[in-house]
């Protein structure tokens, strides 16, 4: 019989639900599908036990992860008919993280810590380490610790470490009793390839961008954490092991438990993690450095490739390797984007978004004189400050919800131009624009208003599942030139996902600025940026 063609697997792990995208090495897709979390965002009360949260937490259930990927790549496969899947590559929400045993259960499924909140992974929005944010930047500023600049003089509210430290601060037991912290996205991948707790394999992706490592220097000393809490010090020799790995590289071959959950034979490459965002990178065909891609979702992540490190306020990393190898991944980012959209839909009464889209194309740029700050879930880049709140100004009693909503995507917009104002002033080439994720597709309106307030093109990819292309490019990267025939990255991303390639069939979308509407927002956004310096000062 003849084999089948060879796919990639990609999974792409969001906030609600997980995508399995089945794609052959042209980027053609064979089969697609998305399995919702049972219990999504855990924001109210902890599964089974009815234990209260407090208001700035987000956690998660890993069963959950587990379970709805097996129902993902089944139905995918089902899709496909018979494939040959030959890698597979996983993208993870980030910074979610959890303690586990040194077995890699989590402690939330250890009866003696089902009721305890600190013991559950932490989604990447979770906002209850605030204080803890605040005593890590005051020490690395007072120790002139050079690591933080690579993180534009702070680190932010959703990261690594302050998480931990929250759990320690906060429940002593549930941090002693903790064999490893780790990412969510390396705790799927350890359980997809098994293997000794010394073993298990971090991502440098998101060690890079979300814990302070360095390839060159590693962690931060154990001298800083010891400075921090003294039972710190030993944090990353005790409770971080495994092996670092970049996105691309082999984490291991699919175990035969896991294999018999996802229906898929076992042995199968697997590729070391990868931030979600940072996998539409790849997956929107992306290879060369001065392209920012624009992942645009429920909170916007930008990513930039260059050939130099350079320091740049308020970035949210700079990684060598954190993205693309051989270059320096710069992450930048917009903390409510989606989620505010659809925040304001909700609030202000509509079912859908149809008419409140079509009555605010129909303003003219400035929604007729009502300004919005998009802090609504505070200010990642440039500020990194989680406990800014936003505020909509010029409003009369002739305002309507199409003026609120024009005013929040323009706010959007101008939040965008101050991160790419910070990159060029820092002498960082910005010279392209690519915009992926399912947001773009969704909203055009958006789109265009971006390219009015840059003053600049911008491409929208046509595949509306980026990071998921992206992951399933890593994985086959993973699996190596004998099984892929790809001799280099740049070879597997532009086969797989940029011009080369057979798919996506439809092309390209190019946005292009209408120039009288630049030249308003131009006033427009100077009014932005004293608006938050306002805010900023009045909210200290």
């Amino acid at each position: 019989m003849k084999r089948s063609q060879p796919l990639a697997l990609g999974l792409d792990f969001g906030t609600e639900s997980v995508r399995a995208l089945l794609v052959d090495l042209r980027g053609r897709e064979h089969g697609s599908a998305v399995a919702s979390y049972r219990h999504g965002q855990i924001t109210e009360t902890l599964p089974g036990t009815g234990t209260r949260l407090p208001a700035d937490f987000a956690l998660q259930d890993p069963d959950d992860w587990l379970r709805s990927s097996g129902q993902a790549v089944r139905k995918a496969l089902r899709q496909a008919g018979r494939a040959n899947v030959i890698s597979i590559g996983v993208d993870f929400t980030s910074c979610t993280m959890l303690p586990t045993l040194r077995n890699g259960t989590p402690l939330c499924q250890l009866a003696q810590f089902a009721g305890a909140k600190y013991a559950w992974p932490k989604l990447w929005k979770h906002h209850g380490a605030k204080g803890q944010t605040e005593r890590i930047n005051q020490l690395a500023r007072r120790r002139k610790e050079k690591w933080l600049d690579r993180y534009g003089g702070i680190i932010g509210l959703e990261w690594f470490f302050p998480k931990v430290l929250e759990t320690l601060d906060e429940a002593p037991d549930v941090y002693d009793a903790a064999d490893v912290w780790l990412e969510a996205g390396d705790w799927y991948v350890w359980q997809l390839v098994g293997g000794d707790a010394q073993c298990l394999p971090r991502s440098t992706c998101q060690a890079g961008y979300k814990a302070m490592w360095n390839r060159v220097d590693g962690y931060p000393s154990s001298a800083f954490f010891k400075a921090l809490h003294p039972k710190l010090a030993g944090v990353v020799r005790e409770k971080m092991p495994g092996r670092l790995l970049s996105p691309g590289q082999a984490a291991g071959g699919l175990t035969p438990v896991l294999a018999r959950r996802l229906g898929l034979p076992s042995g199968i490459p697997v590729s070391a993690a990868i931030i979600d965002a940072h996998a539409g990178v790849p997956g929107a065909g992306v290879a060369e450095p001065g392209t920012l891609v624009m992942v645009l979702g429920t909170s916007n992540c930008h990513m930039l490739n260059a050939r130099a490190e350079l320091p740049v306020p308020g970035v949210a990393g700079v990684v060598e390797g954190g993205i693309l190898p051989d270059l320096f991944g710069y992450e930048t980012g917009q903390a409510a984007v989606g989620d505010a959209f659809d925040w304001l839909r909700r609030t202000v009464g509509e079912r859908s978004f149809a008419d409140l889209t079509q009555r605010a194309r129909a303003l003219p740029p400035g929604a007729e004189g009502v300004l919005c700050m998009d802090w609504m879930n505070g200010c990642r880049t440039p500020l990194m400050d989680g406990s800014l709140r936003g505020a909509f100004t010029g409003l009369t009693l002739g305002c309507g919800p199409h003026h609120l909503y024009r005013a929040l995507l323009e706010a959007s917009a101008f939040g965008l131009r101050w991160i790419v104002e910070l990159l060029q002033d820092s002498g960082v080439p910005v010279r392209r624009f690519v915009a992926t994720g399912g947001l773009p597709h969704r909203n055009p309106l958006l789109v265009q208003i971006y390219a009015d307030v840059l003053g600049k093109t911008i491409i929208v990819h046509p595949s509306k599942q980026g990071p998921a292309l992206g992951a399933a490019i890593l994985g086959v990267l993973a699996a190596g030139p004998k099984s892929s025939g790809f001799s280099s990255v740049a070879a597997a991303i532009r086969a797989m996902a940029g011009a080369d390639g057979g798919a996506p069939a439809s092309k390209p979308v190019s946005v292009q600025p209408d120039r009288s509407a630049h030249q308003v927002y131009n006033g427009l956004y100077t009014g932005y940026r004293q608006l938050a310096e306002l805010l900023r000062t009045a909210q200290r």
